[in-house]
């Protein structure tokens, strides 16, 4: 069995975005790495989106951007703007054509089914695999998406829906996300911050035919495209010696939102600028100051579901550069007051001290 200089384990976004960072940095020049990955092949998987808060390696897998935005419930809707901070959506199958594409040109880079195809003893390993099964009755984002194509202009595609909360809650938190790619195509996607135990939450394709048919008035439309997700908003305990966890398994995903994928663009750039002394130097993280108001606000979600909307309607009262700076993990003090300034004084002191 080939020895290799390093291995990640699991080759999707998180695994194939830290080998593209070493291919581009020069860092498999004279280093071999092994990619452990199931998939038989590569395909459109998800759609991941996020502000743009810095530059990023693939601006030519972005779907669209968008510099307005609105938040509906039934109080009302808002609009915000930003021109300096736009909201974009990358399509994952140009993300994985371009880094294969990539990879393929290095004769040092090799993808693997499984870890004991190769001998990893001496290998610095990189994991971005949860392999326990986690706990359903934590808290969840769980999702299902159908991007849809309509015979007639029926968007506005310079502004994009963040969240709906004009649907069922059931006695949880729910919202409907439309992603106009043009004016006739887009992403129109049902989510629910919940517990996993609840099998009466996941009749998503019913509730995302009653939204398009009912609250966007379309009833002639095919669709394209389908994708289905859960995301932990918990960090999940790896007890992974001699590795390096990277991805939602490394706390990339920022509880509070879900948004992944820019926080692991910067990650895999930390690994990559300290690759050489990766083992000492400090783990990287969102900050603990996200954490634990992440925690809290997490704690006001679970108690009080029904006052939901009405606190995501007040945040985003904020200016558009602070709310999107304080949910990028970008945000200064001033900043993290002036939101924390616009939640619910009393209940949330109680999940403070809880």
């Amino acid at each position: 069995m080939k020895e290799f200089d390093y291995v990640i384990i699991g080759g999707g976004c998180a695994g194939l975005s830290l080998a593209y960072e070493l291919e581009i940095s020069n860092k498999l020049k004279d280093k071999t790495l092994a990619i452990i990955e199931l998939r038989e092949e590569y395909k459109r998987d998800k759609t991941w989106s996020f502000w743009k808060v810095f530059d990023h390696s693939f601006e030519d897998c972005v779907i669209k951007s968008w510099n307005n935005f609105t938040i509906n419930t039934s109080e009302g809707s808002q609009e915000l703007k930003n021109d300096k901070y736009p909201y974009q959506s990358i399509n994952s199958g140009k993300f994985y054509e371009k880094i294969n594409l990539k990879l393929s040109s290095n004769p040092n880079v090799n993808f693997f089914k499984n870890l004991d195809e190769i001998k990893s003893e001496n290998s610095l390993i990189f994991n971005s695999v949860i392999k326990d099964e986690l706990d359903k009755s934590e808290l969840w984002q769980h999702f299902q998406g159908l991007e849809i194509e309509t015979p007639k202009d029926v968007f506005d595609d310079e502004i994009l829906n963040l969240m709906d909360f004009n649907c069922d809650q059931r006695n949880d938190v729910h919202f409907f996300y439309t992603l106009p790619f043009s004016k006739n195509r887009a992403l129109v996607e049902t989510t629910w911050l919940s517990n996993l135990e609840d099998q009466n939450l996941m009749d998503y394709d019913l509730q995302l035919e009653n939204y398009i048919k009912n609250n966007l008035g379309i009833k002639n439309y095919k669709i394209n495209f389908l994708e289905k997700g859960t995301i932990p908003l918990f960090y999940p305990f790896l007890k992974n010696e001699n590795q390096i966890n990277i991805g939602s398994a490394g706390g990339m995903t920022r509880l509070s939102t879900g948004y992944t994928f820019l926080n692991i663009q910067e990650h895999s750039r930390y690994i990559v600028k300290n690759l050489d002394k990766i083992e000492k130097v400090k783990t990287f993280n969102l900050g603990k100051k996200y954490q634990f108001l992440d925690k809290v606000f997490l704690r006001v979600l679970e108690k009080h579901p029904e006052k939901m909307p009405k606190i995501f309607f007040e945040m985003f009262k904020a200016p558009s550069d602070t709310v999107i700076k304080f949910l990028s993990n970008k945000s200064n003090i001033f900043e993290d007051i002036n939101i924390i300034s616009k939640m619910p004084k009393f209940i949330f002191i109680k999940a403070l001290f809880n």
